[in-house]
């Protein structure tokens, strides 16, 4: 498949959302109003049957699909296409009543009742087997249909179940991984606190009423979780590709989700698509537009091309603790911002609101009002506007970034449940994105790569506290370093391996040293509101004098680097923070302790000049506005203001508004909430 055209039965921005008609079969009227409204709003696609079990099986054995087909069909003939969901992730009463195998088991190891979603268990045979039935029928009923442009697989995987099949299923995962207890029993140090296995019946997961001190079972726990679900995943799409093949399938996943690995999820799907609520207009909404786009890049890095945005909505949430209306010119803001990181739709949740239950007050395009008169429909309606006039310049073009920044699950697991040294929190996954808003407020566009990842064809490489050197991954960083790269590690890197076994004969571990130039010896860790102080020993060009750090210090000792900076407070004031050591033909930088903001945005500044590495504009861009490049035949620009007071911005030289096809030079308005897309001349 051309991995720039999602959907080469539809190549073009989809624009749309979740569509329930089964809610709404004994209103014909709502339905033939739906259409009606889908293309007053410049809707183009909608996402069908994802919870919709119930009507498509009301009784075992029962297939009623006839009501869908009339559905497809009256959008197709609209010019409307269908994502056609397969509806695993909401099992019918029925089918939980009758096989309560098919229901989780829970943490404190009691089996649910029937209800909720998203709650069925990936190792029941049973649940196996009518997920199958229903996907290949509803393939063979509809695979081959010319509305039909991609399969919607479950609806954002996610749980664990603790029954008696997942933990002998467990116990045969670890046999095929370890082989033998003697080297699970190392692996996991279990000898500690006498906690030695001596059979395979033995071993249960981890559960607050159990097991819970032994961190390579808790960690292996959550592996073997993530690729229990993707086996789940992977049969539901051999059911629809065994019809018919050349139907692409994609998951909708959940950024920063911790419970899976979604980097897992990549080699099985054709298309990453995610659901993304931020939570707009609260205290700090620059810092939630980086955020944001730091899950955006994530969820593209997955396979490393273009995305769907899934699921957002248009105007508030209802579960979210506050839920907030967007303010005017925020909903276009946010769609595009999407569209600017690499995503080639802008779907909602949902089409229409619910009448009742969970989610009668989620947003939504039609409300219960029903008319188009709203403001809401009218910026939805604005949104698929812009993407019809934008598509042309800007669907063939990629997101190719120079710089890559290394997240991984496996090492946030560990992390996470490493006992020490900030049991009140080391904030792993604030810290890595961090680091990617220094670079987002720079307008430099970034890749994520977990440590299976290639990290060949980057400039800059960026491991910000990789506790875990996964088998291998210490190899390719050096690798990489030697062969010219350009390497930024921080504190808390290099300390256990892939079974979280600390590394022995100092760190970072795993022949790391000599990359860094330097050996850490112990690491400080700070009472929450406490501070030290980085403070350069010589000028740095682009570098203050002095940054607040926080949370950890590494006391770390020269081993062939150059200290650029120093602690400026305490027993360890004077030894070094900031380190640069040459390597092979590249450079390799170590932070070793939790500085401000203020020191990454200077610092990613100064290293994006010293490397000569593209930014989206290359000139001074003023607080909460940033610019996101896609390259292609004519390279194209989006700029971006996430404040509520007008910008301007200089530009470096002449460029040309795609849609209104103005050439614009020297200083560029921004409105509030604003974005503009230019084309390089």
């Amino acid at each position: 498949m051309n991995d720039t055209i999602l959907c080469p039965k539809y190549p073009h921005f989809l624009h749309g959302g979740d569509y329930n008609p089964d809610q709404w079969l004994d209103r014909p009227d709502i339905l033939e109003k739906d259409i009606q409204l889908m293309k007053e709003a410049h809707v183009n696609c909608v996402s069908v049957g994802i919870f919709a079990w119930a009507h498509l099986e009301p009784q075992e054995g029962v297939y009623e699909f006839d009501w869908l087909e009339q559905i497809i069909n009256n959008l197709y003939e609209n010019g409307i296409y269908t994502v056609l969901a397969t509806p695993s992730g909401a099992k019918p009463v029925w089918m939980s009543e009758k096989y309560p195998e098919i229901r989780r088991v829970n943490s404190s190891l009691h089996r649910e009742l029937s209800g909720e979603r998203h709650n069925h268990c990936y190792t029941s045979p049973i649940y196996r087997e009518k997920v199958r039935e229903m996907n290949t029928r509803l393939a063979e009923r509809f695979s081959r249909h010319p509305g039909v442009i991609l399969w919607h697989i479950s609806n954002e995987y996610g749980g664990e179940c603790y029954c008696p099949l997942c933990q002998e299923a467990f116990r045969e995962w670890l046999k095929e991984k370890y082989g033998t207890l003697e080297a699970l029993n190392h692996a996991w140090w279990a000898h500690f606190w006498s906690h030695t296995y001596t059979d395979w019946s033995q071993i249960h997961a981890p559960v607050p009423s159990g097991e819970m001190s032994v961190h390579g079972l808790i960690v292996d726990w959550k592996r073997f979780v993530t690729a229990r679900t993707v086996d789940f995943m992977r049969e539901e799409i051999k059911a629809v590709k065994s019809v018919n093949p050349e139907i692409p399938v994609t998951a909708n996943l959940m950024s920063f989700y911790d419970g899976l690995d979604y980097f897992k999820f990549g080699p099985a799907l054709d298309v990453v698509s995610w659901d993304s609520y931020p939570l707009w207009h609260n205290a700090d909404t620059i810092q939630e537009a980086a955020r944001v786009a730091c899950c955006h890049d994530l969820m593209r890095s997955v396979k490393h091309q273009p995305f769907l945005l899934m699921e957002s909505t248009p105007s508030m949430t209802n579960w979210q603790p506050v839920s907030k209306l967007k303010r005017p010119g925020m909903h276009e803001l946010s769609s595009l911002q999407a569209v600017a990181h690499g995503s080639q739709s802008v779907q909602y949740f949902q089409w229409r609101k619910s009448r009742g239950s969970f989610e009668k007050f989620h947003g939504a395009v039609v409300d219960h009002y029903g008319g188009s008169d709203t403001r809401v429909f009218r910026d939805v309606a604005s949104v698929g506007k812009r993407l019809e006039n934008l598509e042309a310049a800007v669907l063939p073009t990629r997101v190719q970034p120079e710089v890559a920044i290394v997240y991984d699950w496996e090492n946030r697991w560990a992390v996470e449940d490493a006992k020490g040294p900030r049991n009140g929190g080391l904030h792993y996954v604030e810290t890595v994105q961090a680091h990617h808003r220094a670079f987002w407020k720079n307008g430099v566009p970034v890749d994520f790569v977990d440590m299976d990842g290639d990290l060949s064809g980057y400039k800059v490489v960026v491991t910000p506290m990789l506790y875990m050197y996964r088998n291998g991954f210490a190899k390719k960083l050096r690798d990489f370093v030697e062969q010219g790269g350009t390497l930024v590690s921080t504190y808390w890197s290099g300390i256990v391996d892939d079974t979280d076994l600390c590394f022995l004969g100092g760190w970072p571990g795993d022949g790391m040293m000599d990359v860094f130039g330097i050996w850490n010896e112990e690491i400080d860790a700070l009472y929450d509101g406490e501070t030290n102080a980085m403070e350069l020993r010589e000028p740095v060009d682009g570098l203050r004098e002095s940054y607040s750090l926080r949370e950890l210090c590494e006391i770390i000792h020269l081993r062939g680097a150059k200290a650029l900076a120093a602690y400026g407070q305490d027993f360890y004031a004077g030894s070094p923070v900031l380190t640069e050591n040459q390597f092979g033909k590249g450079t390799a930088y170590y932070i070793a302790a939790r500085a401000e903001d203020g020191f990454q945005e200077d610092f990613y500044r100064m290293l994006v000049k010293k490397l000569g590495i593209r930014r989206a504009l290359d000139t001074v861009l003023p607080e909460g506005v940033t610019a996101s490049l896609r390259k292609g035949e004519q390279d194209v620009v989006f700029v971006q203001n996430f404040t509520a007071a007008p910008q301007t911005v200089r530009l470096p030289h002449a460029m040309k508004d795609v849609e209104s096809g103005e050439t614009l030079s020297g200083d560029l308005t921004l409105a509030p909430w604003e974005i503009r897309t230019l084309l390089e001349q």
